[in-house]
């Protein structure tokens, strides 16, 4: 898997405590790498980090926060001296850039900063991924999916962050790693919204109903027929592992940036997600795990879908679940956890589920699985 380029590397996950980052912790450890996380604080309680103690099964954990601690971070990334880095430490909430927009700013702008100042203090080659998110693009609700060159922005502070992130690597790519004598080589991944196992974050569509659902209660939903290009969580991850397996071997990638999206097949509504997910749950009846809450909400943008043709073409990454499968993935995980609720089985669900994505991926011949 991946030329076997991870095993035994030094890796540092920024955002590791999050949902996100426990993925790609537990599956780069399931392919040899060394795996050291950076992060402040888990985003939620319950949390996949915590309540699968993933803290045990990386190499190491320095918790603090990387937009207010640059000399400590630098520290930190001088003393791994990492092969590669995967940036994913943000505020990731467009409902609390609306309560807090500095802190969102600096976390999302400043970190991403701090990051890439250390990386380009090392002197040896060090391959980054800075992961953003599809919210950095101008959205416009257009017909047709985002490709890499479209505007960046939004109309909230969230995805200004995000834009501005994407100016801060593109800024630090041609000042230190375009050329300068510099080893180190970085990319940009862009993703949107992911479902899975493990995730508990606040204000989110599949935490809040396996959450209510675990409580027999129904699930309040705001905007029933609001579509969505929903992906599993492993889909990114296996995207940002095959972009720096691709930047790691070929240099011309450096500086580059890449989406990484679902189908247009899985682009479905708010209701048809939830009713596939109570199914599966074990709901008979989906109208018993609903209701249709009316609400003045903050502004939240509508549709927004990727072209991802250029990761197809350059890094040869592709989706690789259906939107049936990404159902049963998600809520089969959360059944085990409430079922059993216990540390070593859902690290064994965990890993198992990493397995089977990786076997579809395999019977479909993508070429990261050799």
């Amino acid at each position: 898997m991946f030329n076997d380029i991870f095993n035994q590397k030094e890796v540092i996950i920024t955002g590791n405590s999050g949902f996100k980052g426990s993925w790609l912790s537990l599956w780069l450890k399931n392919i040899g790498a060394k795996v050291h996380g950076i992060s402040y604080h888990p985003p939620s309680d319950p949390n996949m980090f915590e309540a699968l103690k993933i803290e045990n099964k990386i190499d190491s954990f320095h918790q603090l926060d990387i937009a207010e601690n640059y000399f400590e971070v630098n520290k930190i990334v001088s003393n791994i001296n990492p092969d590669f880095v995967f940036h994913l430490a943000a505020q990731p909430l467009v409902s609390i850039s609306y309560k807090d927009p500095l802190y969102t700013i600096k976390t999302n702008v400043l970190g991403t900063a701090n990051i890439l100042n250390s990386v380009k203090d090392l002197n040896k080659k060090v391959t980054s991924v800075i992961i953003t998110s599809d919210k950095c693009y101008d959205n416009l609700e257009l017909k047709r999916g985002y490709n890499e060159e479209d505007l960046l922005g939004g109309k909230d502070v969230y995805s200004g962050s995000k834009g501005a992130a994407e100016l801060i690597i593109k800024s630090f790519y041609h000042s230190y790693f375009k050329n300068h004598n510099h080893d180190s080589v970085i990319a940009s991944a862009r993703a949107g919204n992911v479902i899975g196992g493990g995730d508990w974050g606040k204000d989110r569509i599949v935490p809040d109903a396996i959450d209510s659902w675990s409580k027999n209660n129904k699930l309040s939903i705001r905007n029933p027929n609001s579509t969505r290009p929903w992906q599993h969580v492993l889909e990114p991850i296996s995207g940002y592992l095959s972009l720096a397996h691709k930047l790691y071997l070929d240099n011309r990638l450096n500086g580059d940036n890449f989406n990484f999206g679902p189908e247009k097949t899985s682009n479905k509504t708010v209701k048809e997600l939830i009713e596939g997910l109570s199914l599966r749950w074990g709901f008979d009846d989906v109208s018993e795990s609903y209701y249709i809450k009316q609400t003045d909400a903050f502004h939240e943008a509508g549709l927004l879908q990727l072209d991802c043709s250029k990761a197809k073409e350059k890094i040869g990454w592709l989706p690789n679940l259906s939107f049936e499968q990404m159902i049963n993935f998600s809520s089969d995980w959360y059944n085990e956890f409430y079922k059993y609720n216990d540390i070593e089985e859902m690290i064994i669900t965990s890993e198992n589920q990493i397995k089977s994505y990786v076997d579809i991926a395999s019977e479909k011949n993508y070429s990261w699985t050799n």
